[in-house]
C-alpha cells in the first residue's frame, strides 16, 4: 500500500544510515573530547576552598586573579563576582580547586595582600569555606540513581502503553536516544571549557524530559497509524508516516524553547553572567540534539531492532 500523503515527506527510513552515522560521530567526538580538551570538574566535585570578599567601587577581575595567583605562589584560581544582598556591597569569590584546600595561614596572608593592594576599594573578608569533594560526589550519585530509576520507569511505561507495537523494544530505543543526548551535552560542556557542576546536572535532567516527550509523541502516532492501516503498511512506512505527521509539532515546540534559550544566552553574555551561560548555552544544544534524536534516531532504531526480532521469530 502506498504511504498516505503528508505535509512533509522526509524519507526517514531511507536515510536512516546517514542519521545513525551523524549520531555515532557526535557521540564518539563527545567522548574523545574528554581526552582532547579535558573535562573541568567544579569545586564541589573535586574539593577546595571558597573565599569571598566584599568591596566597593570597581575591580578589574583579570588583574585581581593575577594578584591572587601571585599571592598563592602560582596556584590557579577561578574568580566570580556578584552582589551581597545583606550588605548591598559587591562581592568577589576566589575558588581554589584542591584536594588539600588552603591552610589558614595562607588565607590570612592572601587577605593581607589583597587588603593592601585594594585599600581604595575597602576590601574585606566575608567568609572562607573548605569544600569537601564528598558532597559533590554524593549529589552526583543521587542524580545518577534518579536518572537510572527514571529510565526503568520509562521502559516499563512505554512497554505497557505501546505493547501492540513491541513496546519494550521501543522503550529501550528511547533510552538509547536519551543517552545519545546526554553524551553530546556532556561533550558541549567539555569543548566549551565549561565546568561540570550543578548546572550540568540541571541541563541533563531537563533535556531528558524534553527529548522523551517528543519520542513518545511519535510512538503514539505509530500506534494510531498501525490501528488505522492494520497490516497494509510496513514498519518503515508506518515510521515515515508518523514522523512526518509529528514533524511540525516537534519543530514548533522545540523552536520556541530554543529561541527563548538563545535570548537568555545573549543577555547573559552581554551581562557577563557565566552561571547562566553555562546553563542556557548547553541547554540550547541539548534541545536541538533532543529534537534530532526523537525524529531521526529513536523510531528508526526501533524499526531496525524490531524487524530483526520479528525475523528471528519468523513473523
Amino acid at each position: 500500500m502506498k504511504t498516505p500523503e503528508t505535509k512533509f515527506n522526509i524519507p526517514v527510513m531511507e536515510k536512516k544510515k546517514v542519521f545513525f552515522i551523524i549520531s555515532a560521530a557526535l557521540v564518539i567526538f563527545s567522548i574523545l573530547s574528554t581526552f582532547i580538551f579535558g573535562a573541568k570538574l567544579d569545586i564541589q566535585f573535586k574539593g577546595g576552598t571558597l573565599i569571598t570578599y566584599l568591596y566597593d567601587g570597581e575591580i578589574n577581575t583579570d588583574q585581581f586573579r593575577t594578584d591572587v595567583i601571585d599571592a598563592l605562589g602560582g596556584l590557579d584560581v577561578k574568580i566570580t563576582t556578584g552582589s551581597d544582598f545583606n550588605t548591598g556591597r559587591n562581592n568577589i569569590r576566589v575558588s581554589l580547586i584542591s584536594n588539600a584546600g588552603l591552610t589558614a595561614d595562607k588565607q590570612i596572608a592572601l587577605t593581607d595582600v589583597l587588603e593592601e593592594k585594594y585599600a581604595a576599594n575597602n576590601i574585606v573578608l566575608l567568609e572562607s569555606t573548605d569544600v569537601s569533594p564528598s558532597a559533590g560526589s554524593e549529589f552526583f550519585k543521587k542524580c545518577l540513581v534518579a536518572a537510572a530509576l527514571a529510565s526503568v520507569v520509562l521502559i516499563i511505561y512505554i512497554g505497557i502503553r505501546f505493547k501492540n507495537i513491541g513496546g519494550w523494544m521501543a522503550g529501550i530505543c528511547a533510552i538509547i536516544a536519551l543517552f545519545h543526548d546526554i553524551i553530546i551535552v556532556y561533550g558541549t560542556f567539555v569543548v566549551l571549557g565549561m565546568e561540570i557542576d550543578a548546572n550540568f546536572m540541571a541541563v541533563i535532567l531537563t533535556i531528558l524530559g524534553y527529548s522523551v516527550n517528543d519520542t513518545i509523541v511519535i510512538y503514539d502516532r505509530i500506534r494510531e497509524n498501525k490501528s488505522l492501516y492494520k497490516n497494509n503498511l510496513t514498519l518503515s512506512q508506518l515510521t515515515d508516516l508518523s514522523t512526518n505527521q509529528s514533524f511540525t509539532r516537534s519543530i514548533n515546540t522545540s523552536v520556541t524553547t530554543i529561541f527563548a534559550m538563545i535570548c537568555v544566552t545573549i543577555v547573559a553574555m552581554m551581562r557577563g553572567v557565566e552561571s547562566i551561560i553555562s546553563f542556557s548555552l548547553p541547554m540550547t544544544v541539548g534541545l536541538i540534539v533532543g529534537t534530532y534524536s526523537s525524529l531521526f534516531l529513536a523510531a528508526p532504531l526501533w524499526v531496525v531492532l524490531e524487524e530483526k526480532r520479528r525475523a528471528k521469530k519468523g513473523e
